[in-house]
């Protein structure tokens, strides 16, 4: 939870320098492919972050592939603070929240669907578009499938959760019959 606080912290830093500069896209390209050279080369991110190496090798070894990549100055400069304090382990949590910064800058929310069995195109299309209509914001929207859910449908938009499920009106009318009030 700690990491994710300072990752989020780290992340709008680098929002608001973009914001500032007109960069934001720019960054969020740059920082997706530090993320996708740490995927290829998982020797590299593992010598990075790996305190048992020397920090100065490791410091060098940074620097070296910021050359070697064409990126802004910003750009380096942000690597090299996330690893002189200690922080370039919490890179791949700073690019995430970084690209959901980007999209809320575009307009862009991600929320996700969960269902409890697969969903027509029309219906994810419709239900979509009523999120888009409800928030003002163009949505993309991740489709999940839950048994458990018995019938009906969740929806997360970041912090807000619209829960329509089956199982959740059956566990609330038990809380009702419990308590002795009338459905």
């Amino acid at each position: 939870m700690k990491n994710l606080v300072i990752s989020r912290r780290y992340a709008k830093a680098l929002m608001l320098i973009g914001k500032e500069d007109g960069q934001a896209e720019s960054y969020r390209d740059e920082i997706g492919r530090v993320i996708k050279l740490f995927d290829d080369n998982s020797e590299l991110e593992h010598a990075l972050t790996n305190p048992l190496f020397n920090k100065d090798d490791r410091k060098n070894v940074l620097e070296a592939v910021m050359q070697k990549i064409d990126f802004s100055q910003i750009m380096k400069s942000f690597l090299g603070l996330l690893f002189d304090k200690g922080r370039i382990g919490f890179l791949r949590d700073v690019a995430r929240l970084y690209n959901d910064f980007a999209d809320e800058l575009k307009g862009i929310v991600h929320a996700s669907l969960i269902s409890a069995t697969e969903l027509s195109s029309e219906s994810v299309e419709k239900i979509k578009d009523a999120l888009t209509k409800k928030t003002g914001k163009n949505i993309i929207l991740d489709v999940e499938q839950d048994p458990g859910l018995i019938g009906g449908v969740v929806t997360k938009i970041g912090d807000l959760m619209l829960d329509g499920s089956v199982k959740t009106q059956l566990f609330n009318m038990r809380e009702t019959l419990k308590r002795g009030e009338s459905v």
